[in-house]
């Protein structure tokens, strides 16, 4: 694949390979070969790169950390930007064509979110060729956002630990249409189990059934513990709790011996795990279940993150860019983070409405100007 001569054919490059999260029915090897083409266009463009192992992932990637150190033991910038995407199924366009049409370039990821990937990776090329380098630059590709944000808890708990004690921020790529995201939800979900008694369906009285055992639980949960669920930031809305998956029973003649559901619960910042647990056990109390496979994303406040904010800001206005902070329902790599102590913010080109859908696309003036903004961050005086 020839070296792109600018960030736009950058992009097409990174929409061409098929990243699909293995989770949801892409390649094991799908973000490993476009973080091995990054690797090699950083490594011929001057900039140092090493890899971060991901425990527990289903892809076969690793991170990608890409660095230009001009300053030993100075001030670090941090960028980052996920390499995965959600199915392609239902596309009406070719998913990795990487078309250029009327201002917007199309495909899978473009805008969730190779676009803010290709944006700074652009803008850390240009950086490197500079003859004043202010900082140090650092730009992280990273596995599995899409399902289990594996490749960020991997890199909040390693690499990002080098950075923090001279770190400025974190600038977290998604599409957010170049307006700051100080804060968002996290998320907290679970699997909840009800089990019963088999037995032939001709003598349902010898058996329990599971299902409706599950039936009541999910009663209460809708009627006592979702209605409780009231909490809100003044900047990310309200939490959330609902009841979006159920398996239960093997064969329309048995009695079913086993039930299980899926619940999230979205939290806003300052919530904790133990916090919405501990409500959720008074909720069902009285119910005989069983509670795993617990996956906690920890909302992200914007109180850590504020002098970095003002620090970018300028930066922003100077771009035509609203600066204002936001707040968001969702989540992001971002949380692990700042939850590590990193000053974050998530800021990339491209909109919400435009990502995972079946004609996904970004407009080519907000990648220009995102690319722009990340360069001008890395040319800021350091320490000012």
């Amino acid at each position: 694949m020839n070296v792109p001569t600018s960030f736009e054919e950058l992009l097409a490059q990174m929409v061409s390979f098929d990243t699909v999260n293995p989770l949801v029915g892409g390649a094991a090897d799908g973000e490993e070969k476009l973080a091995a083409h990054l690797e090699r266009l950083a490594r011929g463009w001057g900039l140092q790169t090493r890899r971060g192992p991901v425990p527990g992932s289903a892809s076969a990637a690793r991170n990608l950390i890409i660095t230009c150190e001009p300053v030993p033991g100075g001030e670090w910038l941090l960028f980052e930007s996920h390499l995965d995407t959600v199915s392609v199924a239902g596309m009406t366009i070719a998913p990795h064509g990487g078309k250029i049409e009327g201002g917007r370039l199309w495909g899978r990821g473009a805008c969730d979110t190779k676009g803010s990937g290709a944006a700074m990776l652009w803008a850390l090329r240009e950086y490197a060729r500079d003859a004043r380098r202010p900082r140090n630059a650092a730009l992280a590709f990273i596995v599995d956002e899409e399902v289990r944000m594996t490749g960020a808890m991997a890199f909040a708990k390693t690499e990002l630990k080098e950075f923090l004690p001279k770190l400025r921020g974190v600038i977290v790529g998604e599409p957010t249409l170049l307006r700051p995201v100080v804060a968002h939800n996290g998320v907290i979900r679970w699997k909840t189990t009800t089990r019963g008694r088999a037995a032939h369906s001709a003598d349902p009285s010898k058996g329990v059934s599971a299902i409706s055992a599950m039936l009541r639980v999910v009663e209460t949960l809708e009627s006592k513990y979702v209605p409780s669920v009231t909490r809100a930031h003044p900047l990310t809305g309200r939490a959330a709790a609902s009841v979006n998956v159920i398996r239960g029973g093997t064969a329309v003649n048995i009695i079913p011996a086993l039930c299980e559901i899926e619940v999230d619960r979205r939290t806003v910042p300052g919530e904790t795990p133990e916090q919405v647990l501990r409500e959720r056990d008074a909720a069902l109390a009285g119910h005989t279940v069983e509670h795993d496979s617990l996956y906690v994303v920890p909302a992200m406040d914007d109180k850590p993150g504020r002098a970095f904010h003002q620090w970018i800001s300028p930066v922003l206005t100077r771009h035509g860019c609203d600066a204002t902070g936001r707040g968001a329902p969702y989540v992001t790599d971002a949380s692990h983070y700042a939850a590590a102590g990193a000053p974050t913010v998530v800021f990339g080109p491209g909109d919400l409405a435009q990502a995972h859908t079946k004609d996904e696309w970004i407009a080519l003036d907000q990648l220009k100007t995102a690319a722009a903004v990340y360069l001008d961050l890395l040319r800021a005086p350091a320490g000012a």
